[in-house]
This record gives structure tokens, C-alpha cells and sequence, in this order.
């Protein structure tokens, strides 16, 4: 029956991908860098992440976000904005 389980669990950020040090790259809707946010963050606090993108992500122009490693610029993985 649609809509009778316990629904998805709340999107977070995949503690196995941090690292010490990331940055998130802000785009708005057409494409645009918008800036960017550099993160010293341990592995074992790597929850404040997801603090951090909501942070980034109260400034409406902010449609998207991708998270790279700073070392080799690694692309990790984009959040997007929900509608």
C-alpha cells in the first residue's frame, strides 16, 4: 500500500566519503559558480557537513552544490536543492 512504510530515511551527508578537507562549490539554477566553502573538518566529526550545506543552501540563489576533495579537486558528490 503506497504510503504505509516508514518512508525513506533523511538525506545526509556519507560520512565514508570525508576527508579532512573539502570544499563545497555553489551553482545557482543556470550553471553559474556562485563561490565556494572550504571545510576542515575530521573524519570524525564529518556529520557537520551536512550543517554546512544547510547553510549553503539558505541562500536561495543556491540551486546546487558540489563537494570535491581539495587536494586533486575530486568531484564526491552534488546535493541539489529540494523543490
Amino acid at each position: 500500500m503506497h504510503g504505509s512504510g516508514p518512508g525513506p530515511a533523511p538525506l545526509a551527508y556519507p560520512a565514508d566519503l570525508h576527508g579532512d578537507r573539502r570544499v563545497l562549490r555553489m551553482y545557482s539554477a543556470e550553471g553559474r559558480i556562485l563561490g565556494g566553502r572550504l571545510l576542515e573538518i575530521p573524519p570524525a566529526r564529518a556529520t557537520e557537513v551536512d550543517q554546512a550545506l544547510t547553510e549553503t543552501f539558505a541562500d536561495p540563489a543556491v540551486a546546487l552544490v558540489h563537494v570535491r576533495a581539495v587536494e586533486y579537486g575530486c568531484f564526491m558528490l552534488e546535493a541539489q536543492r529540494l523543490p
